[in-house]
Order: C-alpha cells, then structure tokens, then sequence
C-alpha cells in the first residue's frame, strides 16, 4: 500500500501514534453518526488502527485504509478506505472541523484515481445512508451517479428512532472517469 497524494492531503497508512487525533473525532456524534462501522470507543478505535495497519502489510493489500493528514501542519482529518473486490467500493470520514473544504472531495477523487489507472478497474462503487448529503454530494461532484437506493437494508444511524435506514449507492465505471478528466 503506497501513500497518495492531493494538493493539500498526504494519504498514508495508519500508525499507532494515530490513535489520540482520530479518536479525538471518531467519538464525536457529529462525525460518526452516519456510519454505523466508524468505532466511537477507545476499544474500537485501537482495533480499527490495528486491523488497518494488518491490512496495509498484506500481499496483495485489498482493503487499503488511509490516514488523511494535511501537507501543512502533519494533522489528520479523515480517513478513506478502498475496497479491492468483484465490486470495488470506496468511502472516506473527515473530521467536522474540515467539513466543506473541499477534502472529502480530495479523498474521493484519489480513490478514483487508485482504482481505476493504479488497478485498471473498470467500475468503482461508493455507498452511503441516504440521509448523509454530504457524503453522496461528494459522490456526485466526483462525477459518481446514483445507481439505486436500498431500502431499510442498514442498520440507522446512531441518532435515529428508527431501526433501520435506506442506503444510496453510486458508481461509476473508466470510460465516465476517462471522459471527466
């Protein structure tokens, strides 16, 4: 798993050393509440770094977690993942304090980039719950479309009454990646 690189973001493997910045956010509502496998406890959070940092070693590497640490400062604001499989996903968190700076959107673009000119895939999935608009806007801006929406086929999401939430699910395959850039 090699790091990548945006304009203001260094994507890289998780270290130990992650654990206080990323359980710093992850335990806050605000950035976890739509993901229902984000850890919000120091346990989980431990866990997370460990599997992560597992999975960066392994021969191929298919789950690849990256830490997002910004150029200036060496802070970390998120987290993107990218799933090798007969149906590769991708997805990211970033950090409330960054929302609406455009690094989500780093994150999404450099999963693109990965899956498609590292791996020469030929179509790359994303997901979220449907009532998270900032994760699939940033789907949409990375030139994604909506393919369908699942209903009531996730867990909800920490804060709901609900038991169960629908699920939005984008894609999008090389020649519409090709054709953007």
């Amino acid at each position: 798993m090699k790091p990548l690189e945006t304009d203001r973001l260094i994507l890289r493997k998780f270290i130990h050393d992650d654990f206080a910045a990323l359980y710093s956010f992850l335990r806050r509502p605000d950035n976890s509440i739509y993901s229902y496998f984000w850890p919000d406890s120091e346990e989980g959070t431990r866990a997370f770094i460990n599997e992560s940092i597992d999975n960066a070693e392994k021969k191929p590497c298919e789950d690849m977690q990256y830490a997002a640490v910004t150029k200036t400062g060496n802070v970390l604001i998120g987290s993107c993942n990218f799933v090798l499989a007969s149906d590769s996903n991708m997805g990211w968190i970033v950090n409330s304090d960054y929302w609406n700076q455009g690094y989500g959107t780093e994150m999404g673009i450099a999963m693109l980039r990965l899956g498609f000119e590292e791996f020469c895939l030929h179509r790359i999935v994303a997901c979220c719950d449907a009532e998270n608009v900032g994760s699939y806007r940033i789907m949409e801006k990375i030139g994604m479309r909506r393919e369908g929406m699942f209903l009531e086929c996730r867990r909800a999401h920490k804060q709901s009454l609900k038991k169960y939430s629908n699920e939005v699910v984008y894609a999008i395959t090389r020649e519409e990646w090709e054709l953007r850039n």
